[in-house]
């Protein structure tokens, strides 16, 4: 799919103009192509996570929609999460559970990608790689096991914090 690795801050593998090896499809084409209806609310939430810099907990996904829509609630954005989750469309990460219990989620992307979480600054690093789709073949092929869902998070320090604790 791709040689070497590559390492994007908070949520922006696949949002790169020059780098298209790995893409985020649109979830509004998706979901119409599923046959949802979307609504104006349904329409804020997927575009503020599909265009979100960052991963995004329920709480914050609400702030940021009342911006827009005052109306909005927690239910209608729990609704939402739910419906693009069941869909295949979004992942649900604890990223280490830095925040405490808090439950993160991102647009899904054409390729697996594991998250680093610093101990230090809190940092979230995304990591995408060939070795890690070449370890679900080899986890496919030993086992025959059908991956359908890879998540992987990795805790630890950044490189400027491990330079600081050196």
């Amino acid at each position: 799919m791709f040689s070497g690795a590559l390492i994007a801050n908070g949520s922006q593998l696949g949002r790169s103009k020059q780098d298209t090896q790995i893409t985020r499809p649109s979830m509004l084409e998706e979901l119409r192509e599923q046959g949802v209806r979307i609504t104006r609310q349904r329409r804020l939430l997927v575009g503020i996570i599909q265009d979100s810099p960052r991963h995004l907990d329920a709480f914050t996904l609400l702030n940021i929609a009342k911006q827009e829509d005052s109306d909005i609630n927690l239910a209608t954005v729990y609704r939402t999460l739910s419906l693009l989750k069941n869909r295949g469309l979004i992942d649900e990460l604890d990223l280490m559970h830095l925040q405490g219990e808090k439950h993160y989620y991102e647009a899904k992307t054409s390729s697996d990608h594991c998250h680093m979480a610093c101990f230090g600054c809190g940092a979230i690093l995304e990591y995408a790689s060939s070795a890690f789709e070449e370890l679900k073949r080899q986890i496919t092929t030993d086992s025959g096991f059908q991956i359908q869902v890879a998540r992987l998070e990795l805790g630890g320090l950044c490189e400027k914090c491990g330079k600081t604790k050196a």
